[in-house]
């Protein structure tokens, strides 16, 4: 398959503004997150797509691809979509531009969904990974996803979802990870759909495929990253890093 990344990258973000230009072990979180995808070595290209020149400037300084967004939007999905009218590729992945600890592994996950005859139906895909710390599955923050028994996304929620009604269950629950894959159809299609209502009460983009009827399959994988949303993520990203010794 012919498998373009393509990274949004929004300077402005109301819990932590300018946090894709953030030091994280003297390194900017856009720069980790586009040299990790690099290091992957799973892409045909890896370009970032930005509203900002700060971003744009701090991405071509350091030897990489970037291209500034020429619409206002709403989702980094939207933006991205922008570029990938004008490109070929079989599967475009979107990566986060806050997600820096991304790795192969779990986008070879990623990418195995859309290999073979049932991977040929699938049209958008995204990762998941089991969630046991109770703060975490309380926090807002964290992007929970309920799935069916084949991996099918049934909802995406801020909230605690499922809710633990029976308390002497071992529920699992997942946490969503901000990496995606879409057939160029699918992208094409969510930009020419308004804000659907609980994507709108949610703030979490993929709830839009959901209401217009689009499976979003799931890969489950062990990716124990960190996804830079608050202050205080710069310094559970740095104490990740110390742990695995990266530098």
């Amino acid at each position: 398959m012919k498998v373009i990344a393509l990274i949004p990258a929004r300077l402005a973000a109301t819990r932590f503004p300018r946090k894709l230009l953030a030091s994280l072990k003297g390194k900017t979180v856009i720069r980790r997150t586009y040299e990790a995808a690099i290091n992957t070595r799973l892409f045909n290209e890896v370009i970032v797509v930005t509203d900002s020149e700060e971003i744009l400037n701090e991405v071509i300084n350091h030897g990489g691809k970037a291209i500034k967004s020429k619409g206002v939007y709403e989702s980094g999905t939207d933006r991205i979509a922008e570029v990938a009218h004008g490109m070929d590729a079989d599967v475009f992945v979107n990566i986060q531009g806050d997600e820096p600890f991304v790795q192969k592994e779990p986008l070879c996950q990623l990418l195995e969904l859309f290999i073979g005859e049932e991977g040929s139906k699938v049209q958008v895909a995204s990762l998941a990974q089991r969630l046991t710390d109770p703060a975490l599955i309380k926090d807002p923050n964290s992007v929970k996803v309920a799935l069916a028994l084949n991996n099918d996304a049934l909802f995406f929620s801020r909230s605690v979802v499922p809710y633990p009604r029976d308390l002497e269950m071992d529920i699992p629950y997942y946490e969503h990870i901000g990496v995606y894959a879409f057939r160029k159809q699918a992208l094409v299609n969510f930009t020419n759909w308004p804000v659907t209502p609980l994507e709108a009460a949610e703030k979490i983009e993929c709830l839009r495929f959901l209401e217009y009827g689009v499976l979003v399959k799931i890969a489950i994988t062990r990716y124990m990253g960190v996804e830079i949303d608050t202050p205080e993520d710069i310094a559970r990203a740095e104490e990740l890093m110390a742990k695995n010794g990266w530098e």
